[in-house]
């Protein structure tokens, strides 16, 4: 047999040898436990495999948590710069209509300004021609409008009316029109 370890004390009757004996059984079944335990590696790659689907489980939590985060983020900037450029391209608009409006009366005003040197460069009996001209024309204008009143269908004076109120809404533009037209029709005249 073994000499038992020197720190242990020894026995001094069988009762105290019996306690000793189980002891050291339980200790041996325990430390027999843990070897077999460390031997066993099909447990052990078990033990890994859950501690690595544990630790992959929650790195996928954190990556999706941290991908949700992500695209709620390039959600909000892409909502954020879609504002941005709606609000210039609406500015930009603005702009651009503004200038188009300040063109449109600039080519107004220079029409009006180029009849007003056309009736001015007009001789007297031509002005006076055209001025017996309009007047015949309106009276000529005026016995045509009552002739038609009496014999044209409703439906065609309704569209008429609303043509001469067309022309009336726009006459600035119908005479410097005209005006344009009677002084081009001149200066081929004289050439000719």
């Amino acid at each position: 047999m073994t000499q038992p370890p020197h720190d242990e004390p020894t026995a001094a009757n069988p009762e105290e040898l019996r306690e000793q004996v189980e002891q050291t059984r339980a200790e041996l079944g325990q430390t027999v436990e843990a070897l077999a335990a460390k031997a066993d590696v099909k447990a052990r790659t078990q033990e890994k495999a859950a501690e690595v689907k544990e630790q992959a489980a929650a790195k996928a939590t954190d990556v999706k948590e941290q991908a949700t985060a992500k695209a709620a983020e390039v959600k909000e900037q892409a909502t954020a710069k879609a504002a941005e450029v709606k609000e210039q391209a609406t500015a930009k608009a603005a702009e651009l209509k503004e200038q188009t409006a300040l063109k449109a009366g600039e080519l107004k005003a220079k029409a009006a300004e180029l009849a007003h040197q056309a009736q001015d460069k007009l001789p007297d009996p031509v002005k006076e021609k055209a001025a017996l001209a309009a007047e015949q024309a309106r009276t000529k204008a005026g016995q045509a409008g009552q002739l038609w009143q009496d014999k044209a269908p409703e439906p065609v004076r309704q569209k008429t009316a609303q043509g001469a109120q067309l022309a009336r809404d726009n006459r600035k533009a119908l005479l410097v029109a005209t005006g344009v037209a009677v002084v081009a029709w001149l200066a081929f005249r004289r050439k000719g």
